[in-house]
């Protein structure tokens, strides 16, 4: 349980990511005094041996939730990086009550039946390519791009080849699944927004954040200088920035 000195995160991973993705910044938040949590998602990272052509984005809210309700978890600030954007938003739709607040880190934010292919029509690309091969089923990474891309706006040789060592395939079913967003009681949870806005080709098409949450409070939006894996090249403005985001409210920020 969360208390007014400390925090807990459960930090959920991207597409063919896995929760190693955070380990540079699970200790900056321990050392805060937080709780933290990084599970990897069905089909990545530990759980790689999992994925088949059922693995879909329920499976994905199911093993979040699971976290939530096995470790007794309330008061849980909550952050989805990229597709996990779509996890958490479901997550807080099944147990609002758990929920501390959402934080959208570089992320999809779905409307209520949306896919992925909703919110970032250019993965139908990656769908298609998937369909003419051996395994239609499954979609490998997307592949390191030319400068400034990198991969996932990775570019340092070291942390590229790092991030290559937790990279795995994603079920099309995840990318396909709807998202089901019925609860009114999620409305009142506080969301923050991490925007990446680093030089290099943004991973997440965005739209504009409405100036209002559902709750009815200012909508808070902060920036980050960095590429799409923020976690990997900027743990510690990361982490601050999360830290932040659980003291702040209604004002923009920029970090560099």
């Amino acid at each position: 349980m969360s208390t007014p000195h400390t925090k807990t995160f459960v930090l959920v991973h991207g597409a063919w990511h896995s929760g190693r993705v955070w380990d540079r910044v699970v200790p900056l938040l321990t050392r805060a005094g937080h709780r933290v949590f990084a599970p990897s998602l069905t089909g990545h990272g530990e759980k790689e041996h999992l994925l088949g052509p059922g693995v879909g984005l329920d499976t994905h809210v199911a093993d979040i939730v699971a976290v939530l309700v096995e470790e007794e978890l309330t008061g849980v600030i909550l952050v989805g990086h990229s597709y996990a954007g779509m996890v958490i938003s479901a997550v807080a739709d099944q147990v609002p009550d758990r929920i501390a607040g959402l934080v959208y880190l570089d992320a999809m934010v779905p409307a209520d039946g949306e896919t992925v292919l909703d919110v970032m029509p250019l993965t139908q690309h990656l769908i298609d390519a998937a369909a003419a091969s051996d395994a239609p089923w499954r979609i490998p990474p997307m592949p390191e791009g030319p400068a400034p891309m990198g991969l996932f706006g990775v570019t340092d040789p070291a942390d590229t080849a790092w991030l290559r060592t937790m990279l795995g395939d994603e079920s099309v079913r995840c990318f396909q699944q709807p998202v089901r967003l019925r609860n009114p009681a999620m409305d009142a949870i506080p969301r923050t927004h991490i925007h990446c806005v680093g030089d290099a080709p943004k991973g997440v098409t965005r739209r504009p954040v409405p100036p209002v949450q559902p709750n009815g409070t200012p909508s808070r939006v902060w920036e980050l200088r960095s590429g799409h894996d923020c976690m990997v090249t900027v743990p510690g403005e990361l982490a601050e920035l999360l830290l932040n985001t659980t003291l702040v409210v209604g004002r923009d920020r920029s970090f560099s």
